[in-house]
């Protein structure tokens, strides 16, 4: 391997998940992460008037800071693609798969709102609206945390059953929509105009939030009601277990993982066979003989 087969090789193990022993990825990983974490907090602080203009210079400092850095990891995530795609035909394939990637999208979605403006007159009010994008550097975590990655994984493990669940949603969304406007129009026009506007009160009943700020007052509507909400109960629940079962499974299939990671192959003194053994058992049997 030349030498700069070798540096973009090493680049690209530092971008990643940190290996054991290897420092200088963790201590990466661990700067990324106070970055992004203290890019969602600016965020957050940028929507203080009182501490946006007295402090409108450090955070733009900040800003620039971050972009530069992110835009750094983007570029070289770019440079070292071949290796995150190594089944890719060429330079050019293994770049366009990871163009294409949602971790990619997001990385550039952090970070084209500075430059948008560099290259294409907009309305401020548009880049106002589109610099929220930044938070979607909150997703960036999903490379450095195992948690996040766990429960994404259990999302796209589960997602067939998931949008099962919400198309029975958006089917009671209708129904009960289309219900209501039926029963309430007559007496309440302004507030039942028609079966889309009776969307708002379908989703807030069945979601059980019921802010009350429209609701029936005819017998039947209130008697609809009460059925909906009832339905709704089970309803939300339904994507709420689904994601909760698939977390337990995937938790349950890594701890067997972990133990049989545990596990090692020894050989027989007297036959040369390989006998496998558990590092767990060996160490309860040591502890039973003390």
């Amino acid at each position: 391997m030349t030498s700069y087969l070798k540096v973009k090789r090493r680049a690209f193990d530092i971008l990643e998940n940190a290996d054991q022993g290897d420092n200088v990825s963790k201590i990466f990983d661990g700067f990324i992460l106070v970055l992004i974490v203290l890019n969602t907090v600016a965020i957050v602080l940028e929507s203080v008037d009182a501490l946006y203009s007295s402090f409108h210079l450090q955070f733009r400092i900040f800003e620039f800071f971050s972009v530069f850095v992110f835009t750094v990891e983007y570029i070289t995530r770019i440079w070292t693609s071949e290796f995150s795609f190594p089944s890719a035909k060429g330079k050019m394939s293994s770049i366009l798969k990871y163009l294409v990637s949602p971790m990619a999208i997001i990385d550039l979605l952090a970070i084209l709102p500075f430059y948008l403006p560099m290259f294409v007159l907009v309305d401020l009010r548009f880049l106002r609206m589109f610099r929220i994008s930044r938070l979607l550097r909150i997703f960036k975590l999903n490379r450095y945390t195992e948690a996040l990655s766990l429960i994404l994984g259990v999302v796209k493990a589960k997602k067939d059953e998931l949008l099962a669940a919400l198309f029975v949603m958006g089917f009671m969304i209708m129904i009960s929509s289309t219900m209501i406007y039926y029963f309430e129009t007559d007496v309440q026009p302004e507030v039942f105009p028609n079966i889309i506007a009776s969307f708002w009160w379908s989703i807030a009943t069945l979601t059980s939030v019921g802010y009350g700020d429209i609701y029936p007052i005819t017998a039947m509507g209130k008697l609809f009601a009460g059925i909906i909400a009832i339905l709704g109960i089970g309803l939300v629940a339904l994507p709420t277990g689904i994601i909760s079962s698939g977390f337990i499974a995937a938790v349950s299939r890594k701890e067997k993982a972990a133990e049989e990671a545990i596990s090692v192959q020894i050989k027989c003194p007297h036959c040369g066979e390989l006998i496998e053994h558990d590092h767990k058992e060996q160490k309860s049997s040591e502890a039973n003989l003390k």
